[in-house]
């Protein structure tokens, strides 16, 4: 089976080496495509990004902003399967269903960054078949967990998982100080190791993030109230935020241990 990557940077060169099959590469910048193609291997080609020879499956790994125009582009380049892991999922597969439906189509979203790898991978199967099935395969036995789904499942997490996190991330990166050494508690020093992962990604991609996915208005909302909440507010902020995460502790165990700390407070003031 031959693949062709439309897209040579971290992600389609992550597919081009997670995949059992000749793989070819196009980019925009053809020295990305001949770099993305020398790091797989020999075997590897490259070809125009105007080209319009055609490969069994054509994979597009093109910035989320972008996708829906490259399906556009190269669907008609594709014989057996067309497939993304751009990691928006409902554009695209509507996109596919416009530009290619006598064809199998998948999207794809690894939920780890290439150099993570392997790691959890989102699937959803609009129409599947043996390319699709081969290409799952592979992921499958380099270790990858995939996590069937359906793409408004996965577009609705999304607003959570990056881009409400990454919204909350970035904002208390922009707000907080270094401190000196000795001052950090765990919950500073998990916010401060979140931040040097966040930032050691490329700007570009949360930004895409940002403008494809809602969810940073509600992380501002949410600060908004905290910042504007008396004792007595705050104090029910937190119960709120408690019974959404620990469904199973009560009220009664949160009284319990205000108590236990009130206690310990008085205790190391003596």
């Amino acid at each position: 089976m031959d693949v062709l990557i439309v897209g040579a940077g971290a992600m389609g060169t992550w597919f081009g080496r997670a995949t059992d099959a000749s793989v070819t590469f196009a980019d925009v910048d053809a020295d990305a495509a001949a770099a993305a193609a020398e790091r797989i291997g020999p075997d590897a080609e490259t070809t125009a990004l105007e080209g319009t020879d055609s490969y069994d499956v054509v994979c597009l790994a093109v910035p989320m902003t972008h996708v829906v125009d490259a399906v556009a582009d190269h669907a008609d380049r594709a014989e057996r399967a067309i497939v993304d892991v751009s990691g928006v999922m409902g554009p695209p597969l509507e996109a596919m269903a416009t530009h290619a439906p006598a064809l199998e189509r998948a999207s794809l979203h690894p939920l780890f960054a290439p150099e993570r790898a392997p790691g959890s991978i989102a699937v959803v199967r609009d129409e599947s078949g043996p390319a699709i099935d081969a290409l799952l395969e592979a992921l499958d036995a380099r270790g990858n967990d995939l996590l069937g789904t359906t793409a408004t499942e996965h577009d609705d997490a999304m607003e959570s998982v990056q881009a409400a996190t990454h919204a909350a991330v970035l904002s208390f990166a922009l707000a907080a100080d270094s401190v000196p050494e000795g001052f950090e508690t765990p919950i500073y020093e998990g916010l401060r190791t979140l931040t040097e992962q966040l930032t050691e990604g490329t700007p570009r991609v949360y930004a895409d993030i940002q403008q494809t996915f809602a969810g940073a208005d509600t992380v501002a909302d949410a600060a908004a109230t905290v910042a504007d909440a008396d004792a007595a507010e705050l104090e029910s902020l937190y119960r709120e935020a408690a019974r959404q995460w620990q469904p199973e502790r009560t009220d009664d165990d949160a009284e319990m241990q205000a108590e236990t700390n009130d206690d310990t407070t008085n205790e190391t003031t003596k």
